[in-house]
């Protein structure tokens, strides 16, 4: 998808005066660097000290490491999937080549590739992933934890084909900064994994293709920061890569101010990027996971160098990695909110590995846990390797939740729980982060509902970015989620795909989370202004004694129509009966079952898998996506008008 000349003028609307000077700036400076590109500083007795402490792949656990040897023996096959697709060419890659459209990426100068229209370029998702490297971390932890020099000399080899096929500034893989962010922290990684096989200085510090690589990929991040309305978790990712390149790889002139920068710049977006609460600015749950990840990460390449970090750049991963604590189910799945693009900023385990019990595995080896965070029984491997990098959290004062919270007010979430593990996320917060909120719904008082870790009423996921603009629009639209939408349209004005012009405000306006297991009720109520003049207000009770849940939606103003649409998740069956929908489905062997009674003033039907347009449809991980069952009620409202919904849950073997 080409992006048009309207689309641009509106992003452009979207910026402030400093961010159109640096953007004047950045196009200044890619004109001057058209031509050749320098060399790099000549290096000499260049050195890795940056290894892991002795013991510390001693520490990953045999079943960690068997499922990632596992996944390493794929690789050396040739096998891998990325974003749905499966692969069977990494043997020898083509490193421009999307095997989704068939199409190859163009050659020539950087930033005249578009690499956004999929139609000359491919899906650009697809060409990028491989060449963050992460595949070869996961052969170079498999070096690690085996001493097997196959995985080594296969890292050596496809490093070398990358560096021959991708010179600085020549072609797609240096266009986007968070990609050249997590290249060089992959590097960092693969020379850590791979420092015991005789190769690996040859490879890297005595190598002056490498040094050249790392140097350009520096000097590129310091030169074209994302700016203003861009620095999302892009600049986190950016800042994140060039802090441990420079700490890791300190070996040029430039390298002591390329990691006080980078430092600099990780705190400042660190906390911009992160409510006080510490839940992400961005509302997409997947973010909040790249961004602590790469914020972790980070921290480990300055506390094996030596650096200081500054105190708030821990603070702010504390909170977060407390708010992931808050926020899971018992499966230990957080919420499906906001974009996903299944982003990870540092990948050492193999397939089957819980991207969120690792995450909160790291938390406590880093910070410590707190009573109340949900027991992690996975292993990992990438705890171990990180913890025996970073010095133990020192500041042990620092205020923490002395109980488990359930209402974020500054994030505007709050997640009800029940008896037999009910628990439903509702959503009353801002409509995303910055000006664009690029990575935001058109989901304003949505809610998602998990019945023992499966989900009955869904959130629908992401699915694509660019290329299909049909399902962009309908993944991240107010049709798409668990919530109300008047004549048609959704909630906030969508400008393209990673630009939204006018913002629903929400507000939350009662919460009530003191009821107890087995008793009481816990509720939550808000509002939003996104169909001006008219407004819809919700309030959601969960009665655990009855193991109900009550929606009551309320829109005031004058007439209009209404949808109101439920997802249910994709192991959920349905048999819509009138008003009246029996869900089931199996967990663990044994069968479950609940009750949607849903509003008599409104005409319902089921709809499945529907493409024309898309309707009834579920992504589990991005490029993905799978047909489901969604209820829609039409009708109309006038004056003031109340729906009222219960889910009303069955005991386990009803």
């Amino acid at each position: 998808m080409t992006m048009s000349a309207g689309w641009y003028l509106r992003r452009l609307s979207r910026m402030g005066p400093r961010e159109i000077g640096g953007r004047v700036g950045d196009t200044v400076r890619r004109r001057r660097w058209r031509s050749a590109p320098p060399d790099c500083p000549d290096v000499t007795g260049a050195r890795f000290t940056a290894v892991l402490p002795p013991g510390a792949v001693a520490a990953v656990p045999p079943d960690a490491a068997k499922r990632l040897v596992a996944e390493a023996d794929r690789l050396m096959a040739g096998h891998a999937e990325f974003f749905g697709v499966d692969r069977d060419d990494l043997i020898d890659p083509d490193w421009w080549y999307d095997p989704k459209t068939g199409r190859r990426a163009p050659s020539g100068y950087a930033f005249d590739v578009p690499y956004r229209d999929e139609d000359a370029v491919g899906d650009i998702k697809q060409i990028w992933e491989p060449s963050r490297h992460q595949y070869l971390t996961r052969l170079a932890a498999a070096y690690a934890v085996t001493g097997d020099e196959r995985y080594a000399e296969r890292v050596a080899e496809h490093l070398r084909s990358w560096w021959a096929a991708n010179a600085p500034l020549r072609g797609v893989h240096w266009v986007s900064g968070i990609e050249l962010g997590i290249r060089l922290l992959s590097w960092v990684w693969i020379r850590r994994l791979l420092d015991g096989w005789p190769g690996a200085a040859a490879l890297f510090e005595d190598n002056p293709v490498a040094r050249n690589q790392i140097w350009h990929h520096q000097r590129w991040l310091a030169a074209f920061p994302s700016r203003g309305s861009s620095a999302n978790n892009h600049v986190v990712a950016e800042a994140a890569g060039q802090s441990a390149a420079a700490c890791a790889f300190g070996w040029f002139p430039e390298s002591a101010r390329w990691r006080a920068e980078a430092l600099r710049s990780l705190d400042r977006h660190l906390r911009a990027n992160t409510f006080l609460s510490g839940l992400n600015r961005e509302l997409a749950t997947e973010y909040h996971g790249l961004v602590l990840e790469l914020g972790l990460a980070a921290v480990a390449e300055a506390d094996a160098a030596g650096v200081p970090v500054p105190a708030t750049v821990r603070l702010v991963l504390l909170r977060m990695t407390d708010a992931l604590a808050a926020v899971v189910d018992n499966r230990l799945r957080p919420p499906r909110q906001g974009d996903a693009d299944d982003g990870h900023g540092l990948v050492v385990d193999g397939a089957g590995t819980d991207r969120w019990g690792s995450l909160l595995a790291t938390g406590d080896a880093v910070f410590g846990r707190l009573d109340w965070w949900p027991e992690v029984t996975g292993t990992d491997v990438r705890t171990p390797l990180l913890a025996a990098l970073v010095r133990p959290y020192a500041e042990r004062g620092t205020a923490r939740p002395a109980s488990r919270p359930a209402h974020f007010a500054d994030a505007g979430m709050t997640v009800l729980r029940g008896p037999e593990e009910i628990w439903c996320r509702c959503d009353g917060g801002p409509h995303g982060f910055l000006s664009i909120a690029a990575h935001a719904h058109a989901d304003a008082l949505s809610v998602e509902v998990r019945h023992d870790g499966v989900d009955v009423l869904a959130d629908p996921g992401t699915y694509c970015y660019h290329g299909q603009p049909e399902w962009r629009r309908y993944f991240r639209s107010t049709l798409g989620h668990n919530t109300l939408q008047l004549d048609g349209g959704d909630q906030s004005v969508s400008g393209g795909p990673f630009l939204w012009t006018r913002h629903a405000r929400s507000r939350v306006l009662a919460v009530d989370t003191s009821g107890t297991l087995g008793e009481g009720t816990v509720s939550w109520c808000a509002e939003h202004d996104g169909y001006r003049p008219s407004v819809h207000r919700r309030r959601v009770e969960l009665t655990s004694i009855t193991r109900e849940l009550r929606v009551v939606d309320e829109v005031r103003g004058p007439r209009r129509e209404v949808r109101l649409a439920f997802h249910l998740g994709p192991e959920i069956t349905a048999d819509l009966v009138g008003n009246r929908a029996v869900l089931t489905w199996t967990r663990d062997g044994e069968d479950r079952s609940a009750v949607l009674d849903l509003p008599g003033r409104l005409s319902w039907r089921a709809h499945r898998g529907e493409t024309e347009p898309p309707l009834g449809w579920y992504s589990a991980g991005f490029g993905r996506r799978e047909p489901i069952t969604t209820l829609v009620g039409t009708g109309s409202a006038d004056g003031t008008e109340k729906y009222v919904t219960v889910l009303g849950f069955r005991g386990q073997g009803a």
